[in-house]
């Protein structure tokens, strides 16, 4: 390997300086010695598609292990299913009608308000934090600077193969390299030999390494990009899922009773080089069974890759004698549909596209402290098919929202909780939309949240997602603020999910709830996959029998 130039050597070296005057810097401004570490794990467009939240398909033996030393929450909902508005949302501890980011164009802190974010409250509080991966959505939503300098102590980690995840490198049947949505590769003939989750991972073990002799507390971010398309990822892992395993969703076809404006087109599975040649017929498809079956393998496939990853991670942790001293979250920023209502990929408010996992270990709290030698941790072969599977630490079923995540992060590691925001709070810098979790671990020694119900079937999550037109059309999967008109907004609770789509003005940011344009209402124990419609306010219609697969 030739060595590096002298630019590159000058800043390796201030980075290098740079990283020891922030460690200098926190460890005089925290001054509790025994505060907690967190390592919070953000994956793409994860369902809840795992073994430990009953899957019996997948294998995810690292993530299952993890749940079982943590507390997981059953029923976790995204606020809005598409990347940057959900981020920013879980981020800041506000909801996109507050940060007013329901596209990817905007800025929080230039359109909305100056809101802190976790890490940046983190940061402030004494906290060594560093962002590896997909943590902020890149771009414009996060000013290309993935927030900094406000979050992060030093500039983010971005792996340098992420370049190349929508370029040509699929090898087809034909011998030559497509932008396919499926692509199993051999990671050796891919461009730099490695994939970006698997950098990822590399970087963010250095972090823990450098970290492990600092006297300060850190926060670090790791997200990883897989299971988002195009699914890229190592080959071996197909398989692991033969097709003659693999099923349909059980409803995959358009259900009765919904309201076009609910359905998302998936235009953006349409744009892959494998998914054009169907041509299948817009909006509402279907796409063939065969190929439908190779979507939830890859998508499954790629479940597996990033388990392996998450293995890796929280190996090192454990062998760096870490995993007494540092809080895991572990969370999706939201879900994504493998043909559910004839549809695929987030962009709507049903269950399959707005539910996550979200799991919390807290050492001492949700499992014993580890023994002398012990680990908890220790990296499971997504491939030994010996593997056990391991049961939750602990289940909570009430309906959670993501916005909590913010309260609490900042309760576990024994901050101060900020409190809840006024309506509006656009002028206050630091609050919170979302309750505080922390009663949900039975910690004697929090304050209650006035907000908090004990009743489960008193709980409420709330999602929204924007449409362009009450009929699909080429954009209703992600609208532009200027060409939002309706704003579908979903109650979800233990019992039922409904949702109200209405007409919204985006110059205003208000939606009038006296225009109604179509209305959902599904009952969980009867109808637990959303498929049949009782609102009956409908003013648009159904969706015309001529026009369904």
């Amino acid at each position: 390997m030739p060595p590096p130039s002298g630019w590159r050597l000058l800043r390796l070296t201030l980075v290098l300086c740079s990283f020891r005057v922030v460690l200098e810097s926190a460890a005089l401004d925290n001054s509790a010695t025994d505060a907690l570490n967190v390592l919070l794990i953000i994956v793409d467009d994860l369902r809840p598609s795992l073994g430990c939240y009953g899957d019996k398909l997948v294998r995810s033996p690292n993530i299952d292990q993890l749940a079982s030393h943590s507390i997981l929450f059953q029923n976790a909902f995204a606020q809005q299913a598409v990347c940057a508005p959900s981020r920013v949302s879980f981020l800041t501890g506000r909801r996109p009608d507050t940060t007013h980011l329901y596209d990817f164009n905007s800025y929080w802190r230039v359109h909305a308000g100056n809101f802190s974010t976790v890490p940046q409250y983190f940061k402030e509080n004494g906290y060594v934090t560093m962002s590896v991966g997909k943590v902020f959505h890149p771009g414009i939503s996060s000013n290309h600077s993935d927030d900094s300098p406000y979050s992060w102590s030093f500039p983010p980690y971005h792996p340098s193969s992420e370049k190349y995840e929508n370029t040509k490198t699929c090898r087809g049947q034909d011998g030559e390299l497509h932008a396919n949505l499926l692509c199993p590769v051999d990671v050796a003939d891919v461009p730099e030999g490695t994939l970006p989750d698997k950098q990822s991972t590399e970087e963010a073990i250095r972090l823990l390494e450098k970290m492990k002799t600092s006297s300060s507390p850190f926060f670090l971010a790791v997200g990883y990009h897989k299971p988002h398309i195009p699914f890229r990822y190592p080959k071996e892992f197909q398989k692991l899922y033969p097709l003659e395993n693999i099923t349909l969703a059980p409803d995959p076809k358009v259900p009765d009773g919904l309201p076009p404006v609910a359905y998302n087109p998936w235009m953006d599975i349409r744009q892959r080089e494998d998914v054009q040649a169907l041509n299948i017929s817009v909006p509402y498809g279907p796409i063939p069974v065969d190929f439908q079956q190779k979507i939830r393998q890859s998508y499954f496939a790629s479940v597996s890759y990033l388990d392996a990853q998450v293995g890796l991670l929280l190996s090192a942790l454990d062998d760096l004698h870490l995993a007494n001293s540092t809080i895991i979250a572990f969370t999706s920023d939201h879900g994504w549909a493998l043909g559910e209502h004839g549809e695929w990929a987030k962009y709507s408010n049903f269950d399959v596209t707005t539910r996550v996992p979200l799991m919390f270990y807290v050492p001492g709290r949700t499992a014993s402290l580890p023994q002398a030698g012990e680990k908890l941790f220790p990296y499971r072969d997504p491939f030994d098919s010996n593997s056990a599977l391991m049961d939750p630490g602990r289940r909570a079923v009430y309906p959670v929202e993501l916005v909590s995540l913010f309260p609490t992060l900042a309760g576990l590691a024994g901050l101060q909780v900020p409190p809840r925001c006024p309506i509006p709070s656009f002028h206050v810098k630091l609050c919170r939309e979302g309750q505080n979790l922390l009663k949900h671990f039975q910690l004697s020694d929090v304050e209650e949240d006035p907000h908090f119900s004990g009743n489960p079937r008193e709980s409420i999550a709330y999602s929204q997602y924007p449409r362009p037109a009450d009929s699909p059309q080429w954009n209703s999967d992600k609208p532009n603020l200027k060409d939002i008109k309706i704003m579908g907004y979903s109650i979800r609770t233990i019992d039922y999910r409904y949702t109200v789509w209405v007409g919204f003005n985006p110059d205003e940011f208000l939606a009038n709830f006296s225009d109604i344009h179509a209305g959902e209402l599904y009952f969980v124990d009867s109808d637990p996959l959303q498929d049949h419609n009782l609102y009956n306010g409908s003013q648009h219609g159904e969706i015309p029998q001529s026009l369904r697969p």
